[in-house]
């Protein structure tokens, strides 16, 4: 089985992209533009791959077009990029909203009491199978690359976390090379970040991971690929570790942090 799964990922990056998937890459996704022409070549092949093996679902009315595939695929390859992947293996369908969507919310207090209801979001990320995203947002987050907030980014971070089980419930995993400080560094990062959340003080990173670690993962590659040079001067351990890990220097491309 994996056999062929591998052959037909082989026989579909032979393929050539087909034009009006590049002018969409090229309009929607201002990362590519960034990249050296050996990395495009490997996003477009990921690209590919992800569109023939995930299934889009459209929701609340809105008609799921290449446009929208082609855009959120892109984005999500560049997390793939020299690494070897399995193309999020837990996820199996992306759903889309035209804006934001209405999703039950469960909070723990510190005593254990939960507190229940609905609240507006703009994407989410299930364990096994599904992630949904808001389309105006993930046209909005293109819109501004530098920014620290990227829908695409944060949910397929949790997928990413699903499959190389960064985080747990019990906090971070020690998954990491042997004699890599890899789990101190990130748990002193995100206790570092909800010290100053909880102190009002501001912050570089955004502070809803401070939520969890699962959380703080996904916000800390929001911060990596849209401005890895603040992330670098302001965080530099949690940079070099988010470097090795996607092994990519985002700060490398050229442009500000």
């Amino acid at each position: 089985m994996f056999f062929l799964k591998r052959l037909r990922r082989t026989r579909l990056s032979r393929q050539e992209f087909p034009p009006p998937w590049r002018a969409i890459v090229e309009r929607n996704v201002p990362f590519y533009h960034l990249l050296p022409q050996r990395d495009r070549e490997e996003l477009l092949r990921h690209t590919r791959i992800l569109l023939a093996e995930k299934h889009f679902e459209g929701c609340g009315g809105i008609a799921v077009t290449d446009e929208i595939r082609v855009t959120v695929a892109a984005l999500a390859s560049i997390l793939l990029l020299h690494r070897q992947t399995d193309y999020y293996p837990f996820l199996s369908s992306i759903v889309i909203y035209p804006d934001e969507y209405v999703g039950e919310r469960r909070r723990w207090d510190e005593t254990g009491v939960v507190t229940e209801g609905e609240e507006l979001r703009v994407g989410e990320s299930w364990e096994q199978g599904t992630v949904v995203l808001s389309w105006r947002d993930v046209l909005l987050d293109a819109e501004t690359p530098d920014d620290g907030f990227n829908v695409v980014f944060h949910e397929f971070a949790h997928q990413l976390d699903h499959e190389a089980r960064i985080t747990g419930d019990d906090g971070f995993l020690p998954a990491a090379p042997p004699a890599s400080p890899w789990r101190e560094i990130w748990e002193r990062e995100f206790e570092r970040l909800r010290a100053d959340d909880e102190a009002g003080r501001r912050t570089f990173l955004d502070p809803y991971g401070a939520e969890s670690p699962a959380e703080f993962f996904a916000v800390a590659v929001e911060a990596f690929f849209e401005m890895p040079a603040g992330l670098r001067e302001h965080h530099p351990e949690l940079y070099g570790m988010l470097r090795e890990f996607f092994r990519q220097d985002p700060a490398a491309w050229g442009r500000g942090g």
